[in-house]
């Protein structure tokens, strides 16, 4: 941990957070919204506490598994360019340990400039490629190379514009309308839906304007969670039986439910 220490101190130091205007891709314009626009006056949370709405990065510094379910029931907002906000609750993530975990990408202590966001300070977006044309967005957590992915959310607002996103970057099934569930159910969908691509690699998710994490409405009730094997990591014997996966039971908008660790938790 005292290498990660100097690593943070290192990443906090204002000469070596990447320089936004060099991060974004020609996909992704200047996304700065005007000041009177903030995350803290989102709409979705009004009221006298609504400037408290935004979780800072006290809320990310826990470890990986803690953090995947403290995750569950928050809510993700994305701002487009043009002030548009999308908005979706989490309701599925899986942790990676770090080093010791085999279905890690930082598995062996490893560190690339693909997986350096794993090695940040928490709350740093780690946002990697699949297959080539998909991205997977990441949150570092506390321990070296730890983090959380997220897998799916409920999308609570700008599903229309989210549905276009969804529509221009999705292979394969082009014509057929997308039903409101399959919107966001599932990392590289999640990514679609929200226009995040990898100039959002290695950003502050405690303090870029263009996408945060905010509370749960006041008196949200307490998410039942559900525990269960991770998706699509085959290749790392044991660890991919271990229930690192964790969503919130019953809710249709989970990418994969897994009825045996369902039944399991309730024997």
């Amino acid at each position: 941990m005292g290498q990660k220490k100097q690593r943070l101190s290192e990443a906090e130091q204002p000469q070596r957070l990447p320089d936004r205007a060099q991060t974004l891709s020609p996909m992704e314009p200047c996304l700065g919204p005007p000041a009177a626009l903030g995350p803290q006056r989102s709409i979705y949370f009004s009221g006298p506490k609504s400037h408290s709405a935004q979780l800072g990065s006290e809320f990310f510094d826990q470890p990986a598994v803690p953090l995947a379910r403290a995750f569950l029931g928050q809510v993700l907002v994305r701002r487009l360019d043009d002030g548009t906000e999308l908005r979706g609750r989490i309701v599925e993530t899986e942790a990676y340990l770090g080093p010791e975990d085999e279905a890690a990408h930082s598995r062996g202590g490893r560190q690339t400039p693909r997986n350096r966001g794993m090695f940040m300070k928490p709350g740093t977006l780690y946002v990697y490629i699949i297959y080539g044309m998909y991205f997977c967005m990441n949150v570092s957590s506390r321990g070296d190379g730890a983090c959380v992915l997220l897998r799916a959310l409920e999308p609570l607002g700008g599903l229309e514009t989210m549905r276009q996103l969804r529509s221009t970057l999705r292979k394969g099934t082009a014509g057929r309308a997308l039903k409101d569930r399959e919107l966001c159910s599932g990392p590289s969908k999640l990514c679609q839906a929200l226009a995040i691509d990898k100039s959002f690699n290695q950003r502050d998710l405690a303090k870029d304007k263009a996408v945060w994490l905010e509370r749960s409405p006041p008196g949200s009730s307490e998410p039942a969670v559900v525990a269960a094997a991770r998706v699509g990591i085959g290749h790392a014997g044991e660890w991919a039986q271990k229930p690192l996966r964790f969503y919130v039971r019953g809710s249709p908008w989970v990418s994969v439910v897994d009825r045996a660790a369902e039944q399991n938790a309730q024997d």
